[in-house]
């Protein structure tokens, strides 16, 4: 937690915080173990249609690199539930939410770069190399610029926006 969340103007306890948060990460982790079932999915099945032979190499090499960031993302998703289980009762929430937080910040490269390569795979052998490659650069600007830009662009705008006034349109 950063130390702007800790003044946020709420009156609550350390306690009640870390519930708070605990919360906050499981309503986003079942967002995103959702979408990873999805993929995992669709990437387990592709190994059993019968086009599967005709992959080339590198599609082959994507698929299996694909798999493994697919099961990886899982056990992410997964790692804040098992912290909690061993963690119950031990009253270590406010650190359960810390490492849980991170977990969930992980799994976000893991789940852009699942969602990219997928997007590759599918372009690839339904259109051309060329449009897969294209696609793949476009969806990992998309990412960066949503999951990153963006977040970073908000924090800056507010911490300049607590240094002096407002500008009306803001408001």
């Amino acid at each position: 937690m950063a130390a702007d969340a800790q003044h946020d103007g709420r009156d609550e306890t350390p306690s009640e915080r870390a519930d708070r948060n605990w919360e906050d990460l499981m309503q986003e982790l079942r967002v995103m173990q959702t979408g990873t079932q999805i993929l995992t999915g669709f990437l387990l099945a592709v190994a059993f249609q019968p086009l599967f032979t005709d992959l080339d190499g590198l599609q082959r090499t994507l698929y299996v690199a694909l798999v493994l960031l697919a099961a990886a993302a899982t056990v992410l998703a997964l790692a804040p539930v098992g912290l909690h289980r061993f963690l119950f009762a031990r009253r270590m929430k406010p650190e359960l939410v810390k490492v849980a937080d991170r977990l969930v910040k992980a799994n976000l490269v893991v789940i852009g770069a699942v969602t990219v390569g997928v997007t590759i795979f599918i372009l690839d052998i339904a259109v051309s190399r060329t449009a897969a490659f294209i696609a793949g650069a476009v969806g990992l600007v998309f990412v960066l610029v949503l999951w990153v830009a963006l977040p970073l662009g908000l924090v800056r705008r507010e911490r300049s926006s607590e240094a002096g006034p407002r500008d009306r349109r803001d408001r």
